[in-house]
């Protein structure tokens, strides 16, 4: 699951942040949508497997919920969840209660006016 979340939601939503740090003449807008449908599809197959489940891999919290949470952290700023998947939606409000996850978060606000595609206030 780890790769999952590596190679189906980080690298999509890292390929749509690096667009939008490119000058106009370089952005890739082919590339952005692409991205964007590869998440969509990741996100739904995701939402089926995570049902009935509390982290990711088993029982218990893992290197794959340690994967997810940036991924879907900053994935849901690119493309959102919201009500679509609910049960992705619920597992990353899990991961954000986590006690090491949510330390992360509230440590990095201060740097999230350095995000290129602006921060939502929600998180």
């Amino acid at each position: 699951m780890a790769d999952v979340f590596d190679d189906y939601v980080h690298v999509q939503m890292q390929r749509i942040v690096g667009d939008a740090l490119r000058s106009k003449e370089e952005r890739d807008p082919r590339g952005v949508t692409d991205a964007h449908a590869l998440m969509d599809r990741s996100y739904a197959w995701l939402d089926l497997r995570l049902q009935g489940k509390q982290w990711a891999a088993c029982g218990r919290f893992t290197i794959a919920d340690c994967a997810a949470a940036p991924a879907l952290f900053y994935g849901d700023w690119v493309h959102q969840m919201a009500e679509r998947f609910p049960v992705l939606a619920a597992y990353r409000q899990r991961l954000l209660t986590r006690p090491s996850v949510a330390r992360v978060v509230d440590e990095a606000r201060p740097y999230r006016r350095f995000f290129p595609l602006g921060a939502p206030d929600r998180d």
